[in-house]
């Protein structure tokens, strides 16, 4: 066998060419880079006929010339793949903003097909020269053709977020696109809200962005898939044509006839297959009550007549031809699109980021560009003002020289008098307008001012235009002439040094150049959208999953799925919960529900109520949304509890007058029958309150519980007014007591002693005590815990001192939280680094009330645990999980974790709440 062929196995071969195949299709064909919206072919052409000057306001040229030269100088491919993409791009019935303005015959809406490449004339539309703008000025990366012997924009500068108002569609190898158009106007006022404010959500972007616009207008029945496309890149669309009825005629033959007209078909529908299909169904018998159907559209736009029998009824025909015709089509979105080279499907507001981001590095590199120019044009300026000022010595120079490549030398070798050079530099301060590379320098030998700034030494570009000057220039007008482009040039710099140095200042610039686009080129939107009966509300849209809420120190709330926290053994290091900012913690962690809702009890006793979904899903690594932003805290109040309430209180709204109860009134007969909230204050204070007191809450919040100065609410509980609670105390002491010590009282009360407290005591944890779980589990802030039997803590009076419940030493810390827990359980632990651990109960050992615990978490030297959470979960968990280890799917690295399934109900998910304020410790211990 030769030394040059080298044996392969034919698989290893086939799925290499494969893979490069199919790479090559994804990135060099059929999908769209998500900055400029272009595939490589339209990108190609628009480079094509930009080099061509085929521009708005010239000519037309040949469609062949442009073909020819793409295909020629760019894109390697046949000629109607190139001619294919021309035509779409002129047809108004496929682009919502045609990037090309065609001369022919180039389609029709019936799918006639376009007059060949050798009759049609092009040129680019006025809208498309913003696509180009700035092109010239080293804004984009540039690479070289299939042979390398042209250089061609790798993306182009872009104005216009073209992804987003065109759309696109392509298949590639394992994955396709599909990208609905969208108005002009609408999508720039999203950007502009997002260049404003990055961290708008999608439900503000949604409010500029109402949904699809088509180029051949429509209706959009249903909201439900545009959010879906918006939130999760894709989406299912249905689009029905516009209609009228009108009446055939007010008297003779035709007299109480209706005709149906169509003036608008969904978009991408075949106009001429729809009537054939339509012909089709009455000639079948499939829709019965019509007579004709004519098409009589013309120049002035559509029409599609559907002349009925006498006595029909339009609106069941018009519901027939929905059901039966592409008068009602579907339209999947699937925003696929490349992101640095990259496949990816995007969201709304990562389209939308990604365009703002790729203006924000066209702006710099544009600003950049200028300013060297313009230091440049000032190095110039320096050495034509020399020359002027040595005048006679520099022409005296010239004429002794042979010949000009000797004069130049001359010119380099000697200095010259520096003139009214020292006044210019003078008057540009610490601009500088020196290029940062200037050519043949010398470091030994520096060009520009020297011995004392009495000398100036020219350099080569400076020398060249002085030998290029004309004698006009001598005059004492150009003189000053030159100094006054030489002020101008200083003003220049300045301010694109102030562009570079201030990012608010090139986002205003980028805003600026698209509320221009907008007010250019922007239109009125040419399809409705109409919420059907069908259309669900906000929580429909919304899967219902358990999640874990936490909110930080700080006051940053967000939601993640509990499937994102895999059950470790006590003691796991745990993996990052959130990204915390310096100095922050986590206060709350609460496991609930998407569609359940939270009452979110303040420290100054007040209440605000909260639906699931309206805290933002994020990762584990972002911060989340500032929990301002969704109620109405003051700037010195922050939430101490937050308390997610069962479906049979959400589901029986009462009336205001159910409301106003008396602070002061006296139990109620039935209330062991009915649901409370039952409070506990740092300084041992408790209150029972009836939860149907809290049903309706303005979002301003209501009065939950009145406090004395100094004190502050730590925790709430429902119970159901036969139960026993428990306190526990920083010093880890407890009292176990009936609820019913504390009698049912209004909301605005403030309650009566609960428990005795040291001066050095408070209160950090309220458990109510039920049937069906009879052991508690305490952890301390070191990370140390244990399971204590409730049986150990015998029923007291409100109002005693309490036992101890864990021995707060020095290993131990002080205690930070309790929960009454199962052995199927597991319990959810988070540092005030953002540190998080899910841990099975059954790894903690039970132990009696006066020992100090085990070990539940990991934690370094200087991270405390400041929150824990009880979580249910089915047996069959364990089952799925050592299926999945035994599968290898189970902590794969590098992947999501697959968790054990913890979908709860409502009681776990108060058994899971009210994580504690740790923030608040030493401020309460300072009141005291």
């Amino acid at each position: 066998m030769s030394e040059s062929v080298s044996p392969i196995g034919i698989v290893d071969e086939l799925k290499q060419s494969y893979l490069d195949y199919a790479m090559s299709v994804i990135v060099s064909r059929a999908l769209p880079d998500v900055r400029d919206g272009f595939k490589p072919v339209h990108r190609r052409v628009m480079y094509a006929m930009h080099v061509l000057s085929n521009d708005y306001n010239k000519p037309y040229k040949k469609s062949a010339r442009v073909v020819g030269d793409v295909i020629g100088k760019y894109h390697p491919h046949g000629d109607s793949a190139v001619y294919d993409a021309i035509v779409r791009m002129a047809q108004d019935f496929s682009l919502r903003y045609p990037m090309v303005d065609g001369q022919g015959n180039f389609g029709s809406i019936d799918d006639d097909p376009p007059a060949a490449m050798r009759y049609t004339e092009v040129r680019m539309t006025k809208l498309t020269h913003q696509m180009l703008a700035d092109l010239d000025k080293d804004t984009v990366d540039w690479e070289d053709n299939y042979d390398g012997s042209e250089r061609m924009p790798s993306v182009m500068p872009a104005r216009i977020p073209n992804l987003l108002v065109n759309g696109a569609t392509g298949i590639a190898v394992g994955m396709a696109t599909n990208m609905a158009p969208h108005n002009l106007t609408e999508v720039i006022n999203a950007c502009l809200a997002y260049a404003e404010n990055p961290q708008v959500s999608a439900e503000e972007l949604m409010s500029h962005i109402s949904g699809p616009d088509f180029p051949t207008g429509g209706i959009i029945y249903g909201r439900a898939g545009i959010l879906d496309a918006y939130r999760t890149g894709k989406g299912r669309l249905h689009i029905r044509g516009r209609y009228h009825i009108e009446p055939m005629s007010n008297s003779g033959v035709n007299r109480d006839r209706e005709r149906i007209v169509f003036t608008e078909v969904p978009y991408q529908a075949n106009k001429a297959k729809l009537i054939e299909r339509i012909a089709e169904l009455v000639r079948d018998k499939k829709i019965e009550g019509i007579s004709e159907i004519r098409d009589e559209s013309d120049k002035d736009g559509m029409r599609i007549a559907i002349d009925l029998r006498r006595g029909e009824t339009a609106e069941v025909i018009v519901n027939n031809l929905f059901l039966q015709t592409p008068l009602e089509s579907s339209f999947s979105i699937n925003m696929v699109a490349l992101d640095n080279g990259q496949p990816k499907l995007l969201t709304l507001r990562q389209l939308i980021a990604a365009f703002v981001r790729h203006r924000q590095e066209v702006v710099t590199r544009r600003t950049i560009y200028e300013l060297n120019k313009a230091r440049v044009r000032g190095h110039l300026l320096e050495g034509l003002t020399v020359a002027l000022a040595n005048i006679d010595e520099i022409i005296a120079t010239i004429k002794a020289s042979a010949n000009r490549g000797l004069a130049r030398e001359s010119l380099l070798n000697n200095t010259w008098g520096s003139g009214s050079v020292v006044a210019m530099l003078t008057a540009a301060g610490s601009q500088s307008v020196r290029p940062e590379f200037i050519e043949g320098e010398d470091p030994k030998a520096p060009f520009g001012l020297i011995e004392g700034e009495e000398r100036y030494r020219l350099s080569l570009e400076q020398v060249n235009a002085i030998l290029d000057m004309q004698l006009h220039r001598l005059t004492g007008l150009e003189q000053d002439k030159l100094t006054e482009e030489y002020q101008d040039l200083l003003r220049e710099i300045a301010h694109l040094e102030s562009i570079l140095g201030d990012f608010d200042k090139l986002m205003t610039i980028i805003s600026n150049e698209m509320i221009e686009i907008r007010d250019n080129f922007g239109d009125e939107r040419r399809t409705d959208i109409i919420d059907s009966r069908m259309d669900f509300s906000r929580e429909d849209l919304i899967p219902e999953q358990t999640v874990v809420m936490t909110v930080s120190r700080t006051g940053y709330a967000k939601t993640q799925p509990i499937d994102d926290y895999v059950a470790q053994k006590r003691g796991g290091k745990g993996k990052s919960a959130t990204a915390m900012k310096e100095d922050d913690v986590i206060d709350h962690l609460v496991v609930t529900s998407t569609h359940s809702t939270v009452l979110c009890f303040t420290d100054s006793g007040r209440v605000f109520s909260l639906r699931g979904f309206e805290v933002p899903i994020a990762s584990r690594g972002a911060r989340g949304r500032p929990l301002v932003n969704l109620i109405g805290l003051n700037s010195d109040e922050t939430v101490t509890t937050i308390l997610p309430i069962p479906k049979i209180v959400e589901e029986s709204p009462v009336k205001d007058d159910d409301l106003l109860v008396d602070n002061e009134s006296s139990e109620d007969s039935n209330e062991a029958e009915a649901p409370f909230v039952f409070f506990a204050t740092a300084n041992g204070t408790v209150k029972r309150v009836e939860l149907k007191q809290f049903a309706n809450i303005r979002s301003n919040g209501l009065i939950a519980v009145g406090l004395e100065d100094g004190d502050k609410l730590v925790s709430a509980r429902i119970t159901n007014g036969s139960q026993e609670v428990m306190l526990f105390a920083s010093s880890g002491k407890a009292i176990r007591f009936d609820e019913n010590d504390a009698r049912a009282m209004g909301r605005t009360a403030k309650g009566v002693r609960g428990m005795r407290l040291a001066t050095d005591e408070f209160i950090k944890s309220l458990v109510v005590i039920e049937d069906d779980v009879r052991e508690i589990l305490i952890a301390c802030e070191n990370g140390f815990g244990k399971r204590t039997f409730v049986e150990e803590f015998n029923t007291q009076n409100r109002g005693g001192g309490g036992v101890i419940a864990i021995k707060t030493s020095e290993r131990n810390g002080a205690l930070v939280r309790a929960t009454k827990v199962d052995s199927t359980d597991d319990i959810i632990l988070i540092s005030d680094k953002g540190t998080l651990v899910r841990t099975p109960v059954e790894h903690v050992a039970s132990s009696g009330r006066n020992t100090q615990g085990v070990t539940l978490i990991r934690l370094s030297k200087d991270e405390k645990l400041v929150a824990m959470a009880r979580v249910e979960h089915e047996e069959s968990d364990d089952e799925l999980v050592d299926a999945m280890r035994e599968d290898g799917t189970f902590e794969v690295e590098g992947q999501e974790q697959i968790d054990i399934d913890a979908t709860t109900d409502n009681t776990a998910m108060t058994d899971a709440n009210d994580a504690i304020d740790i923030a608040n410790d030493h401020t309460l211990n300072d009141d005291k």
